[in-house]
């Protein structure tokens, strides 16, 4: 089978005002960025449509390190509810630099299910990750020189907790000194970077509603304590307006197409691991404006993006998916069933029976949210007839859940119609409760909504916090924000806190070893274990094999 770059180059893009025409946009209120790439204006959110749209959540098993195709599900299914005839459009996430060039080497979907013009889409997209970080650093370059020009009149920060970004898997950047080389360069102090995708600002755009909610959240952004342990944020800063002029571009939605040139928009890129793993509440509400059925994924697996999905972006935004599909591998499920990477693709029953149970709890969790249920098997062509027979049969009668087969990788549009149908008929017949049950409320504790989610979602037995953690969740409860919900961040390769703890374990310790009060995103962050906000590279580093010719023909993404 061809690349996914290969297929991509063969598709035949439809020029972006056709795109915008399928939509309903008119083509005089889209801003192009070139041929096949524009941002929305945002009076095509329309509240009504949004109400009557069918929003439809995507997520996983736990992530392993062979790949479970969730963009890839996601868009084949918008591609198979076109082919039989409705009205869908995918919305995404933006992906990274940091993992394209890393471990990824793209992700923009695979096969014959992708966003194009990938290329572009996996690169720099129209700026919106440039503008996070260019807002990001701005702030604390402005931090900086407030208190250096104040120096003589004012003492600095007692405590300061903005850092820097970068859109780069940098781990020499985890934890640097500022400052050096005397007086002129600024004043010493011990500080780091996180990647972007964990920037405060990159979650400030992906749950902002309008220009007014940006600007109140960018006010709101915590910047460090005084000596008198009063808050310093941005609106002390003053410089809250230039900020969301650096982002008025970025908060707009991107229109983009699939293979099969049907809509889709990506917009925002939080990792699901350190951040809240969503695309833009603005991004998904036009979705939902646009189509009858919106199909939408949440980063990693369902104890991460599902989860985060549901008791922060829903809560916030007032969303409630119709149905949950959660994509499964034979691969995948060996790994959790202790099967070495190396090994994965030769049969193995048992390890796959043994990976089952880190399926059954991530149904488990979503049907505890109030979900309907489906399991999508994204096929690998290693699977055999026995093993997708024994995850079918394990599905329907010991889970009492549908599992259909997703061949849209290998046949787009037309692999995933079976899927499309089944995603029809269970809106229609059995969809999911119309209000999200939350794993907590806003009045309970930021300590008691972290062993919330730890205990009902992840299975953990304890919950430790360390002092550093406690210290900080005084701050939390000093400051009155004991209501924002909580975000852990966590591995992706498991339900704990250790990445090599595959499949369902229970009754574990749950460390968290420190908390970030995100003021403006308006949610808690807990760090669980020793999970890093800014991600090392691998060995072998994806970059190692992107290239560009003479001609400007860009390979190695895939």
């Amino acid at each position: 089978m061809k690349s996914d770059i290969e297929i991509a180059h063969d598709c035949k893009l439809e020029r972006i005002e056709k795109i915008a025409e399928k939509c309903g946009i008119a083509v005089e209120d889209i801003y192009p960025y070139g041929h096949y790439i524009a941002k929305v204006p945002l009076k095509y959110i329309d509240e009504a449509k949004v109400r009557q749209s069918n929003l439809i959540l995507v997520t996983s098993i736990s992530a392993t390190k062979a790949g479970i195709g969730k963009t890839t599900s996601s868009i084949s299914l918008s591609l198979g509810l076109n082919r039989i005839g409705k009205k869908a459009i995918v919305v995404l996430r933006e992906p990274s630099l940091g993992p394209c060039f890393g471990f990824k080497g793209g992700a923009a979907g695979g096969g014959y299910a992708q966003v194009l013009p990938m290329e572009k889409i996996n690169l720099h997209f129209t700026g919106d990750f440039h503008a996070v970080t260019s807002a990001h650093n701005t702030i604390t370059a402005l931090l900086d020189n407030y208190f250096y020009q104040r120096r003589k009149e004012i003492p600095p920060l007692k405590q300061v907790l903005w850092k820097r970004v970068l859109d780069v898997n940098d781990r020499g950047l985890r934890k640097i000194i500022q400052g050096l080389g005397g007086q002129p360069n600024g004043v010493p102090a011990e500080t780091g970077f996180d990647i972007t995708p964990a920037s405060e600002i990159m979650a400030i755009l992906c749950l902002a509603t309008s220009r007014e909610d940006l600007r109140r959240r960018v006010e709101n952004i915590l910047l460090g304590y005084r000596y008198d342990d009063t808050p310093f944020t941005v609106k002390d800063l003053g410089c809250a307006g230039a900020i969301c002029v650096l982002l008025d571009d970025a908060l707009l939605p991107n229109l983009v197409q699939t293979t099969e040139n049907t809509p889709a928009i990506v917009h925002g890129g939080p990792f699901g691991n350190i951040a809240h793993g969503c695309n833009t509440i603005l991004g998904t509400e036009l979705g939902m404006s646009l189509a009858d059925y919106c199909i939408t994924e949440a980063g990693f697996g369902a104890d991460l993006g599902a989860e985060k999905f549901l008791n922060i972006k829903c809560r916030k935004a007032g969303l409630c998916p119709k149905l949950t599909i959660i994509v499964a591998t034979c691969n995948g499920l060996k790994m959790h069933g202790g099967i070495p990477i190396d090994q994965i693709k030769e049969p193995n029953l048992e390890g796959l029976k043994r990976g089952f149970a880190n399926l059954d709890r991530h149904v488990a969790n979503m049907q505890g949210f109030g979900q309907t249920v489906i399991v999508a098997f994204n096929r690998f062509d290693n699977d055999t007839d026995e093993e997708i027979r024994c995850l079918i049969d394990h599905c329907e009668d010991e889970l009492g859940v549908d599992c259909v087969i997703n061949d849209g990788f290998a046949h787009g549009g037309e692999g995933a119609a079976e899927l499309a149908k089944k995603v029809v008929e269970t809106i229609e017949k059995n969809p999911s409760k119309p209000l999200v049950n939350f794993t907590y409320q806003d009045y309970d504790t930021p300590k008691t909504k972290i062993k919330a989610v730890a205990k009902k979602i992840y299975g953990a037995g304890s919950i430790t916090f360390s002092e550093k953690a406690k210290k900080m969740l005084t701050l939390v409860h000093d400051q009155g924000l004991d209501h924002l919900p909580v975000c852990i961040a966590k591995t992706q390769f498991s339900f704990t806190p250790d990445p090599k703890a595959v499949g369902a374990p229970t009754g574990f310790n749950f460390v968290i070893s420190d908390i970030v009060i995100n003021q403006g995103a308006e949610f808690i962050v807990a760090i669980a274990g020793e999970m890093m906000r800014m991600p090392g590279l691998p060995k072998v580093p994806s970059a190692e094999r992107i290239d560009i010719d003479s001609e400007g023909n860009i390979s190695g993404l895939s």
